[in-house]
Order: structure tokens, then sequence, then C-alpha cells
């Protein structure tokens, strides 16, 4: 079996990765951008001819929500063009893709976890960009996995919110965190695992699922618990507000339904702050 990952240096590519335990089953091609640029068709296309492949995971995406603003093109041509791609040439080689979405395709306006069924509705160039993706791949493609997650943090890898609060409380900053939009942490590690379960299990449940780790919190009290685990005495640094002025436009609760993708792949989900101390 051969996997290929694209942006294979983010935060979920690396952390999958470092969570490959089983090298010699199965072949995985781990992809940068600059390795392979999957906004360029044609350079896409030579690659699947070259490479007898089983499964994508596409971890490759514009993820700057208030660049995005400014940059919708670009946003629309990673995130939504590129993804067209993917799947055409995952249909030309029968190939399975299992691409990452988001909880920003919703408003917040239903105040209740978002399951897989309900109506989108995103309010920003970034959530717009990662919907189009899922349609594209919708109209395109029967065998596909679409995983939306949601505020997805590593403690190794990438710029997330989690390294964020460390980097400021290791400098004595005070910051002003939202205490007003709500939704679940998810640690990269177990995003990573859940996908390798897909792979490693030839899982033949295609379609739409949501994953996050379990509960909801909001951005204020998140950063509070990555105080109190990692610097107790510096947690008053962390000061609540509900105006925080932004480019882009943010729904106030975006807790996703994860339901489904634990009846179907039989799996348990940690804690967001179980998750977070370990």
């Amino acid at each position: 079996m051969k996997v290929l990952v694209t942006g294979s240096n983010g935060q979920l590519g690396r952390s999958l990765n470092d969570c490959l335990q089983d090298k010699n089953r199965t072949s995985f091609l781990f992809k940068t951008s600059n390795e392979l640029d999957i906004t360029n068709e044609y350079q896409l296309k030579r690659f699947f001819e070259n490479n007898k492949l089983d499964y994508v995971v596409n971890c490759a995406a514009y993820t700057n929500v208030e660049l995005a603003e400014e940059e919708e093109e670009k946003c629309f041509l990673v995130n939504a063009t590129a993804v067209k791609y993917l799947a055409e040439q995952c249909l030309l080689h029968d190939v399975i893709l299992i691409h990452i979405s988001t909880d920003y395709v919703f408003d917040g306006n239903k105040q209740t976890p978002y399951e897989e069924t309900d109506a989108t509705n995103p309010l920003n160039s970034y959530g717009r960009s990662k919907l189009k993706g899922e349609e594209l791949i919708d109209s395109i493609l029967n065998k596909y996995f679409i995983i939306r997650t949601s505020w997805l943090y590593s403690k190794d890898h990438g710029n997330n919110f989690f390294k964020f609060v460390i980097n400021s409380l290791e400098s004595e900053k005070e910051i002003s965190i939202l205490d007003n939009q709500f939704g679940s942490p998810t640690n990269s590690e177990n995003l990573a695992e859940v996908i390798l379960k897909i792979v490693y299990t030839n899982n033949k449940n295609y379609g739409l699922y949501h994953y996050t780790n379990l509960g909801i919190t909001n951005w204020y009290e998140y950063a509070k618990a990555i105080a109190k685990i990692h610097y107790p005495e510096k947690t008053h640094l962390i000061i609540p507000t509900s105006d925080y002025p932004t480019k882009a436009k943010r729904a106030n609760y975006t807790k996703l339904d994860t339901e489904k993708i634990i009846k179907t792949l039989s799996i348990t989900i940690p804690n967001w702050f179980e998750s977070l101390k370990n």
C-alpha cells in the first residue's frame, strides 16, 4: 500500500509522521508544498502517473484566516482549485482521498453541536474556500473521507494557539483572549491516529465526518487550561475579553458532533482537557 501525504510540513502532516509505527507495512510519501505543488495541475498529473497510490491524505491548506480576507484568490486556489485537481487525479487512478476540512463552514447560529447533515453557511473567505473544496470532492469522487475538525494544535509542530499561549507566558506577556467563542480544541496527534486507522483498516465507509476532542470550551478557558498545566504561576497573564477586532468574521459557536465517526470507526475520543494534559 502506498499513501501520499500532501502538505507534510504542517502540524498534521508532521503528526502523522510521528504516529507511524509500522513503516514496513505501508509506504508513506510525505511531500511538502515545495516538493509537490498541488496547485500545479501538470505537476500533480505527472506525480500520479509515476506513483501508484492507494490513498492521498491532503493536509495541504491555506489556513491564515485573517490574511485570506486580503488574499481570497490565493486561498481559493489552495483550498478549492487544488483540491479539485487532487480529486480528479484520484478518480482517474482509483485512489481514496482523505481530506481535512474545518468547522469554519458553519455560522454558529445553531447553538447545539453541528452534525454532518447540518446546513453550512461560512462567514469568511477561509470558510468559503474550504466548503468549496468539500463540494468539489463530492461532485467528483465517491471514494473519499472528508474530516472536519476544529482548533487544531500540536505541542511540537506548526504555528497554533497552544504555542502562542506558551510563548506569551514564557515572555511574561499579558494576553487578552476571547471568552465568547465556543468550540473544541483538537490534538493533532489524536486526529492523525484516526486517519491512520482509516488507512490501516482499509475502511470503506466513505463520506463526511466530524472529528474533534470531546467537550466544549472557549478560547479564554482553553488558554487558562494551558497556563494551569504548564505555568500555573502565570495564569494571571490570561485576560478575558469579548471584543477583539479581526478582519475575518468568526462564528461564536462551532462545536462539532462526533457521534458518526465514533460509531463508524469504533473509536474512543479523549476529552480536550485530558488530551491537553497528556
